[in-house]
């Protein structure tokens, strides 16, 4: 099997870039390669490859810092004013203790960022952000439409465990209570005399939960408590993991969908209510498309040739020479025995099973076919057989 490249240590640390209160954790643990997303390190590889460590999730358990994944506070009588102003998915009936995954849009329509809301009281609301600087974007749409709530970014640190035995891990920690907690929705669990929100949720294809670390200077202390019950578990240090994401067709913002796409091209009408009663940002502009129909759609890619290793640069698709689109995610499928991509395709070239070049470069042009999100559904398993390795 062909080895991943890793990235290294080479990032020039500063006090511009955020550490997080586990930082210090994943250091010893030996990670090999940091990025940036919200000005804060996310740990993106240890001593294994990605497809070892894509084999691990799926059998035992691991622990995320993902504490990049910094929250906006939203409080006030008109919290919930303010937030759904912010998006197309309709709110009213959200319950305190619900996750929601939200498509955030700007006034034209296009996506700010697609983060999971949680909802803690009537008049309290945190977006988790995956990747963008929303925090500014929700206190400058409070200030312009003179709502009476405060925007701010709380002391909160989320740390994932996931994988199979996430469950047995999180109740010797916190009690059997968490194993309670249904998908996308979350609860107060103790810790060292403070009360901490725990969620069914994880950025995997895998059963997980998210602890949301109300106090920087308890995260050393987290770490280590999960870190020691989790050993009997073949507990290992983690990220969020390429080969899964893709599979399971998780879309990441900044690489799969910017601020130029829309909801109804990344697959996320079904969390769009697109009516003249509601009102959110780009709401015309969206009905407008749903009208007509997106003009591009993201789509599952699979591909003949050699394992490929992680694509760092868009791939770009041909049909007849002409340019339809562009693989932004994709890797080498050690279970499926694939190539595997996710891409935004233009109409006319994203029907399911249609064939598809895939340019990785001058000289190496694959054959692929148009698949379903996520990989794994029954609809796709006559292509994969079809271009297996």
């Amino acid at each position: 099997m062909t080895k991943e490249p890793r990235l290294t240590s080479d990032l020039q640390m500063s006090r511009r870039i955020r550490r997080t209160p586990f930082t210090s954790c994943i250091e010893k643990l030996g990670v090999s390669g940091f990025t940036v997303v919200n000005h804060t390190l996310l740990p993106k590889s240890f001593k294994n490859s990605v497809a070892e460590d894509f084999y691990h999730l799926r059998t035992a358990v691991q622990i995320w810092d993902v504490g990049c994944q910094r929250q906006v506070e939203i409080e006030g009588p008109d919290a919930l004013s303010l937030v759904q102003k912010m998006t197309p998915r309709n709110i009213a009936n959200a319950e305190v203790g619900q996750c929601m995954y939200l498509a955030l849009t700007n006034d034209k329509g296009k996506i700010i960022n697609d983060p999971i809301l949680l909802k803690l009281s009537d008049e309290k609301f945190w977006l988790s952000i995956a990747d963008s600087d929303v925090l500014l974007w929700a206190k400058a749409l409070a200030i312009g439409l003179d709502l009476n709530v405060s925007v701010s970014e709380p002391d909160v640190s989320p740390l994932a465990v996931q994988g199979p035995q996430a469950q047995e891990v999180m109740s010797e920690v916190f009690g059997k209570g968490v194993c309670d907690l249904n998908f996308f929705r979350f609860g107060l669990f103790d810790f060292k005399d403070t009360q901490q929100v725990i969620s069914r949720t994880g950025y995997s294809s895998q059963d997980g939960y998210e602890i949301f670390l109300n106090d920087s200077k308890l995260g050393k202390e987290m770490w280590d408590v999960i870190w020691n019950v989790g050993a009997k578990y073949n507990m290992r240090p983690g990220g969020p993991n390429l080969i899964d994401r893709i599979e399971a067709g998780l879309i990441s913002y900044g690489n799969d969908m910017t601020s130029e796409n829309t909801p109804l091209e990344c697959g996320m009408e079904k969390y769009c209510s697109l009516n003249k009663n509601m009102d959110f940002l780009g709401r015309d502009h969206l009905i407008a498309e749903k009208r007509i129909g997106p003009k591009r759609k993201i789509r599952g890619i699979v591909f003949s040739g050699k394992e490929q290793s992680a694509c760092t640069q868009p791939w770009q698709l041909h049909n007849e020479n002409i340019n339809v689109g562009q693989i932004t995610s994709g890797i080498f499928n050690p279970s499926l025995r694939v190539n595997t991509g996710i891409a935004l395709i233009q109409k006319g070239s994203w029907n399911h099973g249609q064939s598809i070049k895939v340019v990785i470069g001058k000289d190496d042009i694959r054959e692929g076919r148009v698949c379903f999100l996520p990989f794994t559904v029954q609809e796709n398993r006559e292509i994969i057989q079809d271009l297996k390795i």
